[in-house]
């Protein structure tokens, strides 16, 4: 998905775009071993868009067989993250303001996707929406976050 010329301002357009193997190089020099152990791997990128995929593994899933909340949480603030870097063409520090998460159905089965988009970006402030798809595809978890830049 592109975004309209509209929906960020003229200096949000990054001429740098890391790429997606230097996104993967990225992940384990910046994010906790916690976050490393989710085992995100970003498989396609365009201006704005950021898709991951993410295993449903064992130790992310509770006593009712599902995907626990705090990992689709965790996977969508990363996502977002990596997103961000992506789109200024490297890490620059950064927090997150506000993560707001829907959970409309429980994500079971081997693995799942993770679309981030960036919906504005300003100078100080960023904004976002970070979809996760179950293994059919179905929309499992929304979530908005807010970002400031650093």
């Amino acid at each position: 998905m592109t975004l309209p010329p509209d929906a960020r301002s003229l200096d949000a357009l990054s001429l740098d775009a890391m790429s997606l193997d230097e996104l993967r190089a990225q992940i384990p020099k910046i994010f906790a071993p916690w976050i490393v152990a989710l085992g995100l791997e970003p498989v396609h990128a365009e201006d704005g868009l950021l898709r991951l995929t993410m295993p449903v593994a064992p130790e992310l899933v509770h006593v009712g067989g599902v995907m626990c909340g705090q990992a689709s949480m965790a996977a969508a603030d990363t996502a977002m993250v990596l997103l961000m870097m992506r789109e200024l063409g490297e890490f620059r520090p950064m927090t997150t303001v506000q993560l707001q998460s829907t959970f409309l159905r429980p994500v079971s089965g081997t693995s799942c996707t993770i679309e981030a988009r960036l919906l504005r970006r300003g100078r100080n402030l960023a904004f976002g929406q970070i979809d996760l798809l179950d293994e059919q595809g179905r929309l499992a978890v929304q979530s908005t976050t807010t970002y400031a830049l650093l």
